[in-house]
C-alpha cells in the first residue's frame, strides 16, 4: 500500500488539538481525584491514564495511516472478532462488582464491549453503503442491520452492562435516522418500543431498577441508590460560578463523591472550576462534535460519511448521557465521559475512533483509485 504524502499536508490538526486538550483536562482531573488519598492505587491512577493516552495515540496513528476503505473491506470480519471476544468474556473474563466485562491481556485488563462500539459502526456503515437506496428505508430493509446490532446488545446486556448495551442501540438509531427511514416505520418502531418497555422492566437487575427509581426521586434512598446523584449535585452546585480551585474541591478531596475518577468526573471538574470551567469543557466537546459532522459532510464517499456520523454520534451521546446522569436529569447507567473518565479500553477505542475521523477527513483530498 503506497503512502501519499498529501496525508501529512492535509493533516487535521484542529481535531487532534481538541482531543488532546480534552484529554489533558481529563488527566488533571484524574490527578485531582487521587490527590491526598490514602491508597496508592487511587493516588497514581493518573500515571496509568497517561499510559492509556500514549497507547491510544499509537492506535490513532494506525487508524489514520491505513485507508479507511481498506479497513471497511474487512468490517464484517473485524465485527465478528469483536463478537467472539464478547463470548470469551463469559468463559475467561473476570468479574468486579457483579459484572463480568473484562479480559486480562498481558497484565492489562480490556473491555471488549468498548471495542464493539467501533466495530458496530464499521459494520453498519459497510452494510448501508452496499445497500444504499434512493428512497426511504422501511422496517423490512432494516432487518439485517438490526440483527447486527442485536447480537452484541444481548451479549453485553448479559454481562450485565445496560449503559453500553443502550449505546449500541442509540448508534443504530442515529445511523438509520441519518440514512432516512419512512415515517410509518419510525412510528411502528416507537409503538413497539413503548409496548416492550414494561416487559423490559422485568429483565433488569435489582440494582438497575433501583437506579431508575432513585432517578425519579433520589431522596427516597439518600444513603443507598440515591447517594451518588445527591453527592454529584452537591459537588456541582458548590462549585458556583468560578469553582473552588484545582485540588480544593471538598466533595472530592473528602471522598464524599463516589466513582469520582470514572462516571462522575464531570462533578469533580465542575466543583473545582465552576460553571465557567464547565462551559469551557462543553464548548470543547461541542467543537469536537461539530468538527466530526463537518468531516461527515465533506467525506469523499458515502461509507466515509457513515463512519464519521457513527463516531460523532457515539461521542455526542456519551457526553449527553454522562453529563445528564451526573446532573440528575438522566438515570445512572455507567456511561463514561469521553476522554475524561479513567479507563484504558474507553480511551484506546475513542482515540482509534478519532484516528478514523482523521482518516476520512484527510482522504477527501485524494482521488479515488
Amino acid at each position: 500500500m503506497k503512502f501519499d504524502r498529501r496525508l501529512f499536508i492535509n493533516f487535521d490538526w484542529m481535531l487532534l488539538l481538541v482531543v488532546l486538550g480534552i484529554s489533558l483536562i481529563g488527566l488533571l482531573n484524574i490527578y485531582s481525584t487521587g490527590f491526598n488519598q490514602v491508597y496508592a492505587k487511587q493516588e497514581f491512577l493518573y500515571v496509568k491514564q497517561i499510559q492509556w493516552i500514549v497507547i491510544g495515540l499509537v492506535f490513532m496513528t494506525a487508524a489514520f495511516c491505513v485507508d479507511y476503505r481498506f479497513i471497511s473491506r474487512y468490517a464484517y470480519l473485524i465485527y465478528g472478532c469483536s463478537i467472539v471476544l464478547l463470548v470469551i468474556v463469559f468463559f475467561y473474563g473476570y468479574a468486579t462488582r457483579g459484572s463480568q466485562r473484562w479480559i486480562l491481556l498481558g497484565g492489562f485488563s480490556f473491555q471488549p464491549s468498548e471495542l464493539v462500539k467501533l466495530t458496530l459502526i464499521l459494520a453498519l456503515a459497510k452494510y448501508f453503503d452496499h445497500h444504499r437506496r434512493n428512497e426511504f428505508y422501511r422496517l423490512r430493509d432494516l432487518a439485517v442491520p438490526f440483527v447486527i446490532t442485536l447480537a452484541p446488545f444481548l451479549l453485553i446486556l448479559k454481562q450485565p452492562d445496560l449503559g453500553t448495551a443502550m449505546i449500541l442501540l442509540i448508534i443504530f438509531f442515529s445511523l438509520i435516522l441519518f440514512i432516512g427511514v419512512h415515517w410509518k416505520s419510525l412510528a411502528w418502531s416507537a409503538l413497539v418500543g413503548l409496548v416492550l418497555i414494561p416487559a423490559g422492566w422485568f429483565l433488569l437487575k435489582d440494582y438497575q431498577k433501583d437506579r431508575i427509581m432513585t432517578f425519579v426521586n433520589p431522596e427516597s434512598d439518600p444513603l443507598g441508590a440515591g447517594y451518588h446523584v445527591i453527592q454529584s449535585i452537591i459537588a456541582i452546585g458548590s462549585g458556583g460560578m468560578t469553582g473552588k480551585g484545582f485540588l480544593k474541591g471538598t466533595q472530592t478531596q473528602l471522598r464524599f463523591l463516589p466513582e469520582r475518577h470514572t462516571d462522575f468526573v464531570f462533578s469533580v471538574f465542575a466543583e473545582e472550576w465552576g460553571f465557567l470551567g464547565g462551559m469551557v469543557l462543553l464548548v470543547l466537546f461541542l467543537s469536537l462534535i461539530l468538527w466530526g459532522l463537518k468531516i461527515a459532510l465533506h467525506a469523499r464517499d458515502y461509507n466515509g460519511t457513515l463512519i464519521a456520523v457513527g463516531i460523532t454520534a457515539l461521542i455526542f451521546w456519551e457526553v449527553v448521557i454522562n453529563i445528564g446522569m451526573v446532573l440528575g436529569i438522566l438515570p445512572v447507567v455507567g456511561i463514561p465521559l469521553p476522554f475524561l473518565s479513567y479507563g484504558g479500553s474507553s480511551m484506546v477505542v475513542l482515540m482509534t475512533c478519532v484516528g478514523l475521523l482523521m482518516n476520512v477527513s484527510m482522504r477527501r483530498f485524494i482521488l479515488q483509485p
